[in-house]
């Protein structure tokens, strides 16, 4: 699992790691229905946080109040094929919010051709980023889901966090530990690092279910990450389910390249599954 925000980590992967996550499909696959799917209302919503205004997208059950869900993008950022994502989640009955993790920088969308974008364009957007920032924003974006008429306070959060994301879903389950029940990363980056704020370090700070899906790829480059990343939830005796699917890093959102339909519901069925039981 890579660590994009660090520059020797970055030696690790060659521009064709690179050009492969930036060739993006420009046609956007549609996701499968979802069976007994709820009708849902969206909205473009703007969050206040301690550093700006963050542009996010919110979506929802038309009828009563569901757990919340916090979606963090990939190096892509917000864009269709995340709208169409935290859509199907909220037809599978939650409130989600899906965010712009660039919006110090640039409002979405922040990569102007989707997954076509040259990665010299995103890269800055991303190093600009500091674990400081993801701790700040997921404490203002739980408080932002919390104060919604759509979210079941009663019941636990959710979050979920791709490539770069993966982190940034860890650290919002550190600073919301009594809110946020479950977590789900894929082909997340940076889980494991020899930095002391890791994710691997800080699950014990967390209280949630794990869901880790690792891409192919990304385990033959590391892979002893997924075994600290086990011993890391055995020691904090968490519920944690750690594997590595036979798909490349990227391969969850439809509108990129790599994109494996088959595995994408694989691990779109194992991310309803945790939510199911953990956000309870």
């Amino acid at each position: 699992m890579c660590d994009l925000n660090d520059q020797d980590e970055l030696k690790k992967y060659t521009r064709r790691d690179f050009a492969a996550w930036a060739a993006s499909a420009g046609v956007l696959t549609t996701l499968p229905g979802v069976a007994n799917a709820v009708a849902v209302a969206e909205r473009e919503v703007t969050i206040t946080t301690p550093d700006g205004s963050c542009d996010a997208y919110f979506v929802a059950p038309t009828a009563g109040t569901a757990p919340g869900v916090l979606v963090w993008p990939d190096i892509f950022g917000l864009r269709p094929a995340f709208r169409q994502m935290g859509r199907r989640l909220a037809e599978s009955g939650y409130s989600v919010l899906v965010v712009n993790p660039f919006y110090r920088q640039k409002k979405a969308p922040t990569a102007a051709q989707g997954g076509k974008t040259p990665i010299p364009e995103v890269l800055p957007l991303m190093q600009a980023l500091t674990p400081a920032m993801h701790l700040s924003d997921g404490k203002a974006f739980v408080a932002w889901l919390d104060a919604q008429p759509q979210v079941d306070k009663a019941r636990k959060l959710g979050t979920t966090g791709y490539c770069m994301g993966g982190p940034m879903a860890v650290r919002t389950a550190t600073v919301a530990p009594n809110r946020v029940g479950a977590v789900g990363t894929f082909h997340g980056a940076a889980m494991v690092t020899p930095a002391p704020d890791s994710p691997h370090r800080l699950v014990a700070q967390t209280q949630a279910r794990y869901l880790i899906a690792v891409a192919e790829n990304d385990d033959q480059k590391d892979p002893e990450a997924k075994v600290t990343l086990r011993s890391a939830f055995d020691a904090a005796k968490l519920s944690a389910e750690v594997e590595v699917y036979p798909a490349a890093h990227g391969w969850c959102p439809p509108d990129t390249q790599v994109y494996d339909a088959a595995q994408a519901e694989r691990a779109w069925t194992r991310l309803l599954a945790t939510f199911s039981t953990a956000l309870a």
